[in-house]
């Protein structure tokens, strides 16, 4: 059961401005540290989590903090097309790989990663994090890209990692990825709570609070 207790403290420089800040709203520099409690208790068997939460309620932070070996870092891409910037593997491995991520668009593997839109760039960064490690943390999943091609990236990711071994954890702010990508674990930090273990087969007997809703529809992100 990974337990978290993280503390930033944020100690900026006195300036006019700072100091105009405190004055002008009665705030003091330790108003803005942050603080992060709580326990996630992962199954004895996962492959995929997601954490999920609002704007600033702590999910990278806890991510970096629990899974620092896991995140996937700034990837440095230096060649004129991205199918050279893969690991070394066999031609078959990567296109595989592309496709299993939704990067399915065979001119594209052909440019360089600067010219790539947000959305293709994530799905190069997604396959490649996949390559190169059997555990997986993603922060800002699916956050560059249209709703429609986040359930369509979260199906094929669901099916990538299901056909292997290996592990993946999803940090993302939009809760409709709980029900596309149908996590074995999810962890709320909007209340620093653990959702339904394996929530997708679960939804029936889901209680308590709805904590996301897009035109009436039930994402499946509720609390008990």
């Amino acid at each position: 059961m990974p337990h978290f207790d993280i503390i930033r403290k944020n100690k900026p420089k006195i300036t006019f401005r700072t100091s105009k800040i405190q004055s002008d709203y009665d705030v003091d520099f330790e108003h803005s540290n942050e603080h992060f409690e709580g326990n996630i208790e992962l199954p004895e068997q996962w492959q995929i989590g997601v954490i999920v939460g609002g704007s600033g309620t702590g999910k990278t932070t806890i991510a970096k903090e629990l899974f620092s070996d896991w995140f996937v870092n700034q990837f440095e891409y230096t060649h004129e097309s991205v199918i050279d910037d893969m690991p070394k593997a066999d031609m078959k491995d990567i296109e595989k790989m592309f496709y299993s991520v939704g990067f399915g668009s065979v001119p594209s593997w052909l440019k360089p990663y600067n010219v790539l839109s947000n959305g293709e760039k994530m799905r190069v960064d997604l396959a490649r994090a996949l390559m190169e490690s059997d555990k997986v943390c993603f922060d800002e999943f699916t956050s560059v890209v249209d709703r429609n091609v986040a359930q369509t990236m979260c199906i094929a990711t669901n099916k990538a990692i299901k056909r292997t071994n290996k592990q993946f954890i999803a940090v993302t702010c939009h809760y409709d990825v709980v029900d596309w990508l149908e996590p074995d674990w999810i962890f709320n930090t909007d209340t620093m709570q653990m959702v339904f273990q394996h929530a997708h087969d679960r939804k029936e007997n889901m209680l308590s609070e709805n904590v996301g809703e897009t035109n009436g529809t039930n994402l499946g992100v509720i609390i008990i």
